[in-house]
């Protein structure tokens, strides 16, 4: 072979190679064609539609709250919000300032926004400023393409129409944190709230968030590469929350909490035969408004750190000594026990001598010949000393724990306390030092009174009172009295829930009922309840805040928050009762002083229609 057929054979090959790769690569490439638009044409047909179309989370209404009467607790209206997507904002200072010189920015609205950018998601929209006037809509709106990431956005907001009025029971909502949505993703909840900012923090906004939430809606949008919304392809409505409808007397609320003026305490008002709250009072007491757009730091220095502590809800959270409120409780576990006969009776000499210590009676000389009428009409200490003594602290735990003393009522807010129900068992998980885990017979003496380690909730107290006023019969205390479905309208009543039924004989009952109808007659109570158009039955309490150590208490040298606490117990009418309470007023003084009354301005009321004249003109809640 020449030398030119040498070169045309290697020129053949060189074509004949390069052939094959061009074959080669237009089959990877027929290939790769075939399993894009073939085998996984449905994959990426659903991605092009994924990235034309996007779906737009419709918040819902939130569901409304009334009172038993109808009056609106809580409620929503609509406004436009200035809000801003930090991820899509270069430079986040030059942003706000530019904004600034457009809409009406002050340097609260930039704390709050910083404060809820901490607690967020960068991609979240987060407002700037709320409720816009119109004014400042259309000033933007002119001014929109000089702020990307920044947009006009109409929001619901909740608003609660009686501001502090049953704050507490109420609750508030507020902007979800990361701890909502840990617990909205354990619910598995997290596509119902796409596009919701806001969720129930306390109270009653809190227990039935979800009842109130409502249900997610969405509008399926066809964008354009710009991310610019083109056409609606279709719409799902949100659905509203549903509304609760409650037992609280909005009217009956306000009158309490206005007579409690400055005074710290709490009041719980019971209806004996269901249960329902009649009124649930904290005072003092703080608007809910406050939280809903992310509260300033100056409001929430103030609610935080305030010694009166207004965001404490005192009636379900705080433990009190019960004082000689304890006493009909105490008389009622001897009749049941077989302790004690209506008419035994002791001679008290104004003290009761025990282990070398002498317990005494308020009042010097003593009461003289005391039976168990008595001991309650004149809240006699020494009866009850010599009481605790013989029935023995098994005994008097035993019978209180049944009342649901040292125990959660099952009241359907958050955040309740159990209180102490003092017991050696309760003592020995209490303490951790074997000499401090003995129970010594000396401890016994004062829990006859409702002193030494008895600590029970307003609500408790209300409760057991509501117990003795039923005849036995126990409901656990609710606040909502039915749900109203948004879509039916239909109502879904909370029945009245019986924790139990209490094995007392009837007789024993009514001894107890009557001995308190005779302290509002003629005993501690009489100068409060003269006059009144009912009869009631009731009981004064006064509790230590420290010991006195065998000195002679003078309210008058101590300091406020040295000074006993006020209480009161109580049921009207006293043949039928409808009503039951508990009244504590901290640092009050007697209970007749300050307790007392109180309660007789809410049986005035809620009996015969009479508001106090000292609250009269000043009542946020209109008339029916």
């Amino acid at each position: 072979m020449n030398a030119l057929d040498r070169e045309i054979h290697r020129f053949r090959f060189r074509v004949a190679l390069a052939a094959l790769m061009v074959i080669a690569a237009f089959a990877v490439l027929l290939a790769r064609f075939f399993h894009l638009q073939v085998v996984q044409h449905e994959y990426y047909s659903t991605r092009a539609e994924d990235n034309r179309i996007s779906l737009v989370p419709i918040t819902p209404n939130r569901g409304s709250i009334f009172d038993r009467n109808g009056v609106v607790m809580a409620n929503n209206y609509s406004a436009f919000t200035l809000e801003i997507t930090p991820a899509k904002v270069a430079n986040l200072e030059a942003t706000l300032d530019a904004l600034s010189k457009v809409i009406d920015i002050q340097p609260k609205d930039r704390k709050r926004f910083r404060k809820l950018l901490e607690e967020s998601r960068n991609f979240e929209s987060l407002p700037i400023r709320t409720r816009l006037s119109e004014e400042e809509v259309a000033r933007f709106t002119a001014n929109r393409y000089l702020f990307p990431g920044v947009e006009v956005k109409p929001r619901l907001f909740r608003q609660y129409p009686l501001g502090s009025i049953a704050s507490h029971a109420l609750g508030y909502i507020s902007r979800i944190n990361r701890h909502d949505l840990e617990m909205i993703e354990e619910k598995e909840q997290e596509a119902n709230y796409k596009g919701t900012d806001h969720i129930g923090k306390t109270g009653l906004e809190q227990k039935y968030e979800f009842i109130l939430h409502g249900e997610t809606g969405y509008e399926q949008v066809e964008i354009d590469a710009s991310g610019r919304a083109v056409r609606s392809l279709s719409h799902t409505p949100p659905v509203q929350g549903n509304d609760l409808t409650l037992t609280l007397d909005t009217k009956l609320q306000d009158m309490a909490e206005k007579v409690f003026g400055d005074r710290r305490g709490a009041l719980v008002a019971i209806e004996p035969a269901t249960g329902g709250i009649l009124a649930m009072v904290s005072n003092p007491t703080f608007d809910p408004n406050l939280f809903i757009d992310g509260i300033r730091s100056e409001d929430w220095d103030e609610l935080h750190n305030s010694p009166d502590k207004p965001l404490l809800n005192r009636a379900i959270n705080g433990a009190y000594p019960p004082g000689s409120t304890f006493k009909p409780f105490m008389a009622l576990a001897a009749l049941e026990t077989g302790k004690r006969t209506p008419g035994q009776a002791i001679s008290d000499p104004g003290f009761f001598n025990f282990g070398g210590h002498q317990f005494r009676d308020d009042k010097k000389g003593g009461h003289g010949s005391v039976d168990m009428y008595k001991s309650i009409v004149h809240s006699c200490d020494t009866y009850y000393y010599i009481l605790a003594n013989d029935m023995g602290i098994d005994n008097i735990a035993n019978f209180m724990g049944q009342i649901g003393f040292g125990q959660k009522t099952g009241v359907d807010i958050e955040g309740e306390s159990e209180g102490v129900l003092p017991s050696p068992e309760w003592k020995r998980r209490r303490f951790k030092r074997p000499e401090q885990q003995k129970w010594f017979a000396g401890e016994t003496i004062s829990i006859g009174i409702g002193q030494g380690y008895n600590a029970y909730t307003p609500i408790q107290l209300a409760q057991a009172m509501a117990a003795v006023a039923n005849n036995g019969v126990m409901f656990r205390p609710h606040l909502v009295r039915y749900i109203t479905d948004s879509r039916s309208g239909e109502k879904t009543m909370i029945e009245p829930e019986p924790l139990r039924i209490l094995p007392w004989k009837r007789q024993n009952i009514e001894i107890i009922k009557r001995a308190m109808i005779g302290v509002n007659i003629s005993g501690t109570a009489a100068k409060v309840f003269a006059g009144a158009g009912y009869v009631s039955g009731g009981k004064t309490g006064t509790a230590q805040v420290f010991s006195l150590k065998g000195a002679e208490y003078k309210a008058s040298r101590l300091k406020k928050e040295l000074r006993d606490h006020a209480l009161f117990v109580a049921f009207a009418p006293a043949d039928r009762p409808t009503i039951a309470l508990a009244v504590l007023v901290e640092n009050g003084g007697f209970g007749a002083q300050s307790a007392a009354p109180i309660a007789r301005m809410v049986f005035d009321y809620y009996l015969l229609g009479k508001w106090p004249k000292s609250v009269a003109e000043e009542s946020d809640v209109e008339e029916d």
